[in-house]
């Protein structure tokens, strides 16, 4: 049913704003254009009322969903490369049946690969969408500038070291795919540069010296699979690192002597003031372990490290010690040149301290100090298993607005289908997997092997395991997610002149239909 006019008018429902609140208000729509509309701007200016009314009987209307890690669905893997067509008619897939998760946007996401395989991806993954379909916003990297340590499902034999910074990176991922380009949402022309966020481990050799070019020409730099120190975190994010992957797995665990990446979502003024001038941080040399005589595809993930590791990318295949003040992440060294680090570390926040750039003590009660350090924004899978409960409500409360919801497929990549029975399943290479309702174990074996959790399920369970509102959920599938990725003037929220990509869901959260700009693309039973 289309409106005589190109106007709807969505009336009875609840908007989630942007502070994460739900007002009950109506919201008008053009249909033709696909945007969301100025309803008085509107009136005014065409002196015309929607021709059609929806009534949402008191539902909630929220932008789309947006999954900004996701590896696959629906039977088809983003990191696995058969041939153009194939590949094309998987995207497809995804891109149309992940709506009626109340998904419309995704970064399709691609783990390590052969260094030879990127231009071919890189090609075929831009931005893309159907008229019927989600949207794929180019892609997200994750890897090969990754640490060995915290690899997990990632190949030992493809991961690299940056030796010549920006370079580098240029070299792997092709010049022209890092290119800057503002109108890359909306161009859709296949000349648009594919590559908008990068999971890598700042430890690297070289890899910090990439990430204030990389920020300069779009790209959110993500701070991942890595055991990196609280300094070079913090180094990391001054430099630009704008996102945590999957925050708590492939990383150090929380120490209270040295948070490393976690607590960035800590970040106390007293220590976050910036040194002025900010100083160059180049990163300590890190131990690169390659593990020859492994043999595979080149679209694969080696069967021997899948045996080896036999679980989700973002769980930890390598024991790695716990953080201490004589393990700062980067490489396993002597005490004597850790405490020497250490050393330069306090040596430096004394000079700022000195300089006056430490936050001043106020009396003002409730009042948190101003701090010119941002702190970044921070994946997370909510299915229980990833995370504990309790985890999630922690990173939420210490940090909310950085909050971003993933489902990050994980090893189970293709499986992500919510009409997925349980039992037996193929995977690839030879292996399967069991599904035990969310869960997905390694046949033969009680190797977890990650979850299978759609955006929407994530979404009900963030608000159950940390006790806030389906609105401020909401806020972390839809606006946190586009605030990171720049595009929250067309994508995540509910602003005049956004795309009309709309998700209505029942008070429980459960979706009943969803519309891609302004077109009903599923609706709940039909």
């Amino acid at each position: 049913m289309t409106s005589p006019n190109g106007l709807i008018c969505f009336t009875n429902c609840l908007l989630p704003h942007e502070d994460g609140s739900l007002v009950e208000q109506d919201l008008w729509i053009d249909e033709r254009r696909g945007t969301i509309l100025d309803a008085q701007r509107t009136f005014y200016l065409r002196k015309e009322r929607p021709a059609r009314i929806v009534d949402l009987k008191g539902n909630i209307l929220s932008p789309g969903f947006i999954d900004s890690q996701i590896n696959g669905a629906y039977g088809f893997d983003f990191s696995v490369y058969e041939d153009d067509d194939s590949y094309r008619q998987g995207m497809k897939t995804v891109a149309e049946r992940i709506v009626e998760t109340g998904v419309t946007s995704l970064l399709p996401t691609l783990i390590t690969q052969d260094k030879a395989l990127y231009p071919k991806l890189l090609s075929l993954l831009r931005p893309f969408s159907t008229p019927t379909s989600a949207t794929l916003l180019g892609w997200h990297a994750e890897g090969p500038f990754l640490n060995n340590l915290k690899r997990g499902a990632h190949a030992p034999p493809f991961l690299l070291t940056a030796p010549e910074g920006t370079a580098t990176f240029e070299d792997v991922y092709g010049e022209p795919n890092l290119v800057d380009n503002e109108d890359w949402l909306m161009s859709g022309d296949g000349h648009t540069a594919g590559v908008r966020m990068i999971t890598a481990a700042p430890e690297i050799d070289g890899v910090m010296n990439a990430i204030a070019e990389l920020t300069k020409r779009g790209i959110v730099f993500s701070i991942g699979h890595s055991v990196c120190s609280s300094e070079t975190a913090t180094a990391a994010v001054r430099h630009g690192a704008a996102m945590i992957t999957h925050l708590f797995n492939a990383m150090p665990q929380l120490h209270h002597r040295d948070p490393a990446i976690i607590g960035l979502l800590g970040a106390s003024p007293h220590l976050s003031s910036p040194l002025s001038p900010l100083p160059p941080h180049p990163p300590r040399k890190s131990t690169f372990v390659s593990e020859p005589g492994i043999s595979r595809p080149v679209h694969h993930i080696p069967t021997a490290i899948l045996t080896e590791a036999g679980h989700s990318e973002a769980f930890d295949d390598t024991a790695t010690p716990p953080l201490s003040p004589f393990y700062f992440g980067n490489s396993l060294t002597s005490p004597t040149s850790n405490t020497q680090s250490l050393s330069d570390a306090v040596a430096q926040l004394t000079v700022a301290d000195k300089k006056g750039s430490r936050s001043e003590l106020h009396l003002e009660k409730g009042q948190v100090a101003d701090m010119a350090f941002v702190r970044p924004y921070y994946g997370l899978i909510v299915d229980g298993i990833h995370s504990h409960p309790n985890s999630v409500r922690l990173a939420y409360s210490a940090h909310p607005d950085g909050c971003i919801i993933i489902t990050d497929g994980n090893s189970a990549m293709k499986i992500l289908d919510p009409h997925l029975r349980d039992g037996v399943h193929e995977w690839r290479d030879g292996q399967r997997f069991i599904k035990d309702g969310y869960k997905l174990y390694l046949e033969g074996t009680t190797t977890l092997a990650g979850s299978v959790v759609t955006l929407d399920t994530s979404i009900r369970n963030f608000s159950r395991f940390t006790g806030c509102s389906l609105g401020e959920a909401i806020k972390c599938a839809t606006y946190n997610p586009a605030k990171c990725l720049g595009i929250e003037h067309k994508k995540g929220t509910l602003r005049p002149g956004a795309d009309a990509d709309l998700t209505v869901l029942d008070r429980r959260g459960i979706v009943l239909s969803t519309w891609v700009r302004g077109k009903e693309a599923w609706v709940k039973g039909a």
